[in-house]
């Protein structure tokens, strides 16, 4: 059994050495009491370049190691960070369940990124095998994290709820140009397309701006789903052919393209038996300066709004500069001249820094996290009820749709 006693530093090791990882590194430079000590990933210059990495900022010492078991069991690692291809978690949850029980590894906690699972029966099979090895589990999802989010809900319940009433409509949306890796771009492997990549965010950014702070995530009892999904520019002759340029021959779009459009409306029903809605938007055919969230709160006599892009700071150059192209001004970057907003802390803004924060003292402290594996599962149900709406062109019912063995059409194994 995993010891759950307080430790002085919670010793992380990441398995995933991609985009994502790097992210976290940055983000736990604001985090205390806490150490990355190892990095597992198949492609040895990656996992080399991210242990150097966070050997330089000083988040170390951290190991490289040449397989998943020999972290595991190096007595080293005291909380894994799952940060690997959708594809592969299953499988690595499974290798890191069996190290546990076995007692070869003394492993106390693993973290997740999002989504948990392709489909919601590989998201259960996750929380189980958690649960029986008897872990603590976190499911990362930054947004809830963001430093807008955090001030401005909890200036919501704490100023307009108690005299108006609850809040009734929670809007969400994510856009950017496209992921940086081929499997984002393969449904079989990522489990769908733009609506499981990031329509994960926004439905449970949205939940928990619906919630009340200290009250349970499922107080909010799911209704209906409603969602439309379209294939509206990656399937174009010139970006069929820029994709396979840029991601290889195995993403073809003009043979098995995924959405890079979704539209989803999802029901619920507050505890006071009020009808509420989530309503998510996600795109990866926005092309505007960089990666864009925007998110609103609607209550009786009250409104909360935010977007990434409408930023403090703002740089203009114009086209006598010529330089490389790049993302050192936001995320998803698209052009490098013009007026262009800057994210003057990425890490914090998206919520990296406050979800790491929260993570690692809950974890150093033996206690689960606000955000668990079953919020994970939760997240997974709403997105596998929109994907089937999608396919059958009308609103479901969670009530009559039996959805554990689902699978999105985009992400069914080619005929």
């Amino acid at each position: 059994m995993p010891d759950h006693s307080l430790l002085p530093t919670l010793r992380i090791g990441f398995v995933g050495s991609g985009f994502i990882a790097h992210f976290h590194l940055t983000a736990l430079m604001g985090v205390r009491n806490v150490a990355v000590t190892g990095v597992y990933s198949p492609r040895a210059e990656r996992r080399e370049a991210l242990a150097t990495r966070a050997n330089e900022l000083d988040l170390g010492p951290c190991k490289a190691f040449a397989s998943l078991e020999a972290m595991l069991t190096s007595d080293e690692i005291d909380a894994i960070w799952l940060l690997s291809p959708n594809h592969t978690r299953v499988e690595t949850m499974h290798e890191i369940h069996a190290a546990v029980t076995s007692g070869r590894s003394r492993l106390r906690a693993i973290a997740c990124e999002k989504p948990l699972g392709r489909t919601l029966r590989e998201a259960r099979e996750m929380l189980r095998l958690a649960e029986d090895a008897r872990l603590l589990h976190g499911y990362l999802e930054n947004q809830l994290f963001s430093t807008a989010v955090q001030r401005g809900r909890e200036i919501i319940w704490r100023r307009a709820v108690p005299g108006a009433g609850r809040p009734y409509i929670a809007r969400a949306a994510e856009e950017h140009s496209g992921p940086h890796e081929p499997w984002f771009w393969q449904g079989e492997k990522q489990g769908g397309g733009v609506l499981s990549d990031m329509m994960c965010h926004s439905v449970e950014v949205a939940r928990h701006l619906l919630t009340a702070p200290g009250e349970p995530r499922d107080a909010l009892t799911l209704v209906s789903a409603n969602a439309t999904v379209a294939t509206l520019k990656w399937s174009r002759p010139a970006y069929v052919k820029q994709l396979k340029a840029g991601m290889g021959p195995e993403v073809d779009y003009a043979k098995r393209p995924s959405e890079d459009f979704a539209r989803g409306l999802i029901t619920l029903r507050d505890p006071d038996g009020n009808e509420v809605m989530i309503e998510a938007t996600t795109s990866w055919a926005y092309v505007g300066p960089g990666l864009r969230i925007t998110l609103e709160l609607l209550g009786p006599e009250y409104a909360m709004e935010f977007s990434s892009l409408n930023t403090g700071l703002k740089v203009f150059i114009s086209r006598a500069v010529s330089g490389a192209s790049g993302e050192d001004l936001v995320e998803k970057q698209n052009a490098e001249h013009g007026l262009m907003p800057v994210l003057e802390d990425e890490a914090g803004v998206y919520g990296y820094t406050l979800e790491n924060r929260h993570f690692v003292e809950a974890f150093r402290r033996g206690t689960m996290p606000e955000e668990t594996f079953a919020d994970g599962v939760a997240v997974v149900h709403m997105l596998m009820a929109l994907y089937r709406s999608a396919e059958l062109g009308r609103t479901v019912n969670f009530a009559d749709e039996d959805l554990d063995e689902y699978v999105p059409v985009v992400a069914r194994p080619a005929a």
